[in-house]
Formats: structure tokens, C-alpha cells, sequence
């Protein structure tokens, strides 16, 4: 299939040509968290093909925004990554999502990868809801481990050891975007095993407030 090419200079139609086919913008979401390996990013992705994800694997690597590599003994597994110049798209994905978040027509229960729980955060995080709140909270989706540092209106999330970390969440990253964005209870969700939640429970329960979704658009 022949690239998309828009004839003008405006780095916006360049962007496009870029990250703006099918997929591609997603691709390198599931990738800011860290390298994954090609079976990760289906998983993260359940409904792109294997052609489509190798076909946007390679043009992303032919633009300079993934890079493969291959992990050492005694993984020796091949994974993608984001080069450092690919790692700054993440600004771009967070004022997307916020903006998107906006469409009275968005669906907030449609499947939400992990990585996209987790970029949810960095995306919806306010600082000023978050003063005073200081400590660690150490998140486990599936496999996926990431610590979590709040610190007096600063906030950081990343992949991480969460042994120490005041506070842990363990269990399904949808119910915990239902606790966040949806106000669905924690206790229902403990009741229900969708999450189980140990140490400072107080610690959890202020930091649901801290990442408010922006306001709806007005419908048409």
C-alpha cells in the first residue's frame, strides 16, 4: 500500500504522514513504558492483525521513531523500543487523549490496555489536586509492576520494584480506571476480586481524586 503524502510543509501534514495511518499512534503508546516484545504489543492491542502490527512496526522503524532490539542472556528475546526522539511523541499522545477525552461521543468502558491506564495518569494528573499528598503506591497489572511517587503536587509513574512502596494495587487496570474515572467504589471492586488493595488504604483513597477527566464538549 502506497504511503499517504500530503504535498505541504506544515509539520502538522508531516506528522500525519508519519504516525497517521491506522494504528501507528497506538503502536507507539503501548511502547512509552518501556520496550515490548511483538507478542506484548498484540496483547496490548487485541485488535490489530499481525500484518498490520509487523507493517507499522517497520515503517515506524524506517521514520526513526522504533528501534529493535534484542535482550540479553538469558532472555534473548527481541523487543521494540521507542528511539529518544520517538519517546517525545508522549506529549503528543497525552494532549490527544485529553482533547478525545472531551467527544461526547467517548466510550470510557471499551478494553483499556495497561499501558493505557497507566498513560492515562500521566495524561489526567493535576497538580494542584494533588498537594499535600505525599508517598509511593506501587501498582501490579497481570505481569506489569510500576511504582508510583506522588509528592506534594509532583507525580512520576514508571516501571518499577513496588516491595517498598506504601501502599499496593493489585489486579485488573479497567477496574482501576473504573475507580478513577468512574467513581466506582474500591470496596465493591475488593468484594468482587477485580482489585485487592494493601497498606495505606488512605493513600489510595486521596489519589482517585487526583486525576479528573476534562469536561464534555457540548453535543451537537
Amino acid at each position: 500500500m502506497k504511503k499517504r503524502v500530503y504535498d505541504d510543509a506544515c509539520g502538522t501534514a508531516h506528522a500525519l504522514e508519519l504516525i497517521g495511518d491506522r494504528w501507528a499512534l497506538l503502536v507507539i503508546r503501548e511502547l512509552l513504558l518501556g520496550p515490548k516484545r511483538f507478542s506484548d504489543l498484540r496483547t496490548g492491542l487485541p485488535g490489530i492483525s499481525a500484518n498490520v502490527l509487523t507493517q507499522r512496526l517497520e515503517e515506524l522503524e524506517e521514520n526513526g521513531i522504533v528501534v529493535r532490539r534484542e535482550l540479553p542472556p538469558p532472555a534473548s528475546a527481541k523487543v521494540y523500543a521507542l528511539t529518544p526522539w520517538g519517546l517525545e511523541a508522549e506529549e503528543l499522545v497525552k494532549v490527544v487523549g485529553k482533547w478525545a477525552a472531551r467527544s461526547p461521543s467517548h466510550d470510557p468502558s471499551l478494553p483499556l490496555s495497561v499501558s493505557s491506564a497507566v498513560m492515562s495518569m500521566r495524561t489526567m494528573f493535576s497538580a494542584q489536586r494533588a498537594k499535600g499528598i505525599s508517598g509511593t503506591i506501587g501498582f501490579r497489572f497481570g505481569r506489569e509492576e510500576f511504582l508510583a511517587r506522588f509528592d506534594n503536587g509532583k507525580f512520576e509513574i514508571a516501571r518499577g520494584d513496588i516491595a517498598k512502596a506504601d501502599a499496593q494495587v493489585e489486579g485488573d487496570q479497567q477496574a482501576w480506571a473504573g475507580a478513577v474515572y468512574g467513581g466506582v467504589p474500591l470496596k465493591g471492586l475488593e468484594k468482587s476480586g477485580a482489585l485487592k488493595i494493601a497498606g495505606d488504604r488512605r493513600l489510595v483513597e486521596r489519589v482517585l481524586t487526583v486525576f479528573p477527566l476534562p469536561a464534555k464538549a457540548e453535543a451537537p
